[in-house]
């Protein structure tokens, strides 16, 4: 069972969403307004920093001029060079760094304990908690110091600047906060957390989606942003591609400085169209979509999206998706359904709230094609659909039909496991105030493994 400080934390943390969902019913909302929000003024949120302070780098950028679309990048700091093997089969690196683990959790801790089942293909994980260590940067190169925009006097940075002589390219991850679609950001504190965590562990760039919330913007509106995101990264692939290109038809040459190539491609303000971390970085053929409650809606949203547009996303191509117990409903109860109605957390009565202030008034029911993901000839077919894992809390009133789809996937010999913790609740993995138990390290640590065998090399991948 869950300790009495997540149940008396639920008890409040349920009293508290209750009045604010009540207070958003009552008070009218704007549909009209376009523009929207994304965060609310009760979220806690982190500043981004674009120095690897902690091993990951962040900036916010705001990607549509007619909305309030913007993303936050977390760059990890294993971008700066190729990692290679010395004779002793260690790993070097020009850039020499002892990085830090602030996630890491009580050694004699087994993470393998804290997961109750798995379903599919995936088998057995055995993940150690990493120890804490002590992080000091230290860049004795002289060529770093330009391209990391170091101060002469006092070697600190200003922020990441990339450079050809330090580039290594990383799988993409399209990251959707939870919040059961009226809360939450893309840069609160404890999404910031979790994404950071992310970034290391599968040495990705994860790209958080700060969609428009409800019910200012009502469905489709964070549905149509996490497609518009990954149109986005298309759109920024295709533009590298020809800086490239203008920068070897000016002959500059593999020389030419990689400033010297942003500065081709411009709006009519002057300002580069190209973001240079994607640009250095960025591996758009291994894009991965995470979803977390509410936003595994929005994930499943995506992956559909792409798999209908098919070649017209080139070069971004979704290699599989993670959903975090995902705030799927319906009109025919599950057994989870009924035995934890008021489960804790987001219970029952908390989700029809958010559902009534997310879905339009005419298109409102709990078999919309946004709530469940099990209503008959949805389109495209399940077969087509990316790898697909899922992970759900045994506590949590949505896990038999998140376990049921996945399910439905695999009928259709889609690679879709499942990871049930035991004891868990919902959202226990990315909730503020559960993030560093080893539950949340576990979780993090099983994603990672399962999402690098779809975004590794051939003949680099995991295997089981």
């Amino acid at each position: 069972m869950p300790t009495v400080a997540v149940k008396l934390y639920s008890v409040f943390f349920k009293f508290l969403l209750k009045h604010r969902l009540q207070n958003r019913i009552q008070t009218p909302s704007d549909d009209n307004n376009q523009f929207g929000v994304t965060s609310r003024p009760e979220e806690s949120i982190a500043a981004a920093n674009p120095s690897f302070v902690d091993g990951v780098a962040t900036k916010d950028i705001h990607i549509d001029p007619f909305t309030s679309l913007s993303v936050r990048i977390f760059l990890p700091d294993t971008c700066l060079v190729s990692p290679e093997l010395d004779s002793k089969g260690q790993l070097k690196s020009r850039v020499k760094a002892v990085r830090s683990d602030r996630d890491s959790v009580d050694s004699n801790a087994n993470p393998c304990l804290n997961r109750r089942n798995s379903y599919g293909a995936i088998g057995t994980i055995n993940v150690g908690a990493n120890s804490e260590q002590t992080r000091r940067i230290s860049y004795g190169c002289s060529s770093d110091a330009e391209s990391l925009n170091l101060r002469p006097d006092s070697g600190v940075y200003r922020g990441y600047s990339p450079s050809l002589e330090n580039c290594r390219k990383l799988p993409l991850m399209l990251q959707f906060h939870g919040g059961g679609f009226v809360s939450g950001s893309n840069d609160s504190v404890a999404n910031d957390f979790f994404c950071r965590r992310i970034a290391k562990l599968c040495d990705v760039i994860v790209v958080a989606v700060g969609y428009r919330l409800a019910p200012e913007n009502r469905y489709p509106a964070a549905f149509e942003d996490g497609l518009k995101v990954l149109n986005w990264l298309g759109k920024q692939a295709n533009l590298a591609e020809c800086n490239k290109s203008m920068g070897s038809a000016r002959g500059g040459g593999p020389e030419l400085k990689k400033s010297d190539v942003t500065r081709h491609i411009a709006d009519t303000f002057g300002a580069s169209m190209v973001e240079p971390w994607l640009a250095a970085h960025g591996d758009p053929s291994r894009c991965v979509l995470l979803g977390v409650s509410c936003g595994a809606n929005i994930a499943d949203y995506v992956a559909r999206k792409a798999v209908e547009l098919g070649k017209r996303l080139d070069p971004v191509k979704v290699v599989a998706q993670v959903l975090m117990y995902p705030f799927f409903i319906g009109s025919v109860p599950t057994h989870s359904e009924i035995k934890l109605a008021n489960s804790y957390f987001y219970d029952k009565a908390m989700c029809m709230l958010a559902w009534k202030l997310f879905l339009p008034e005419e298109e409102f029911s709990l078999d919309h094609p946004a709530a469940n993901p099990l209503i008959p000839d949805r389109e495209p077919p399940l077969k087509l659909m990316p790898p697909t894992l899922t992970v759900v809390a045994e506590h949590d009133w949505m896990r038999d039909r998140a376990i049921a789809y996945s399910a439905e996937l695999r009928k259709v010999n889609v690679d879709s496991p499942v990871l049930e913790y035991k004891d868990a609740v919902h959202e226990f993995a990315t909730l503020d105030m559960l993030l560093k138990t080893p539950q949340a390290q576990a979780c993090a640590e099983d994603i990672a493994i399962w999402v690098k065998k779809y975004i590794s090399f051939r003949g680099h991948e995991f295997s089981y």
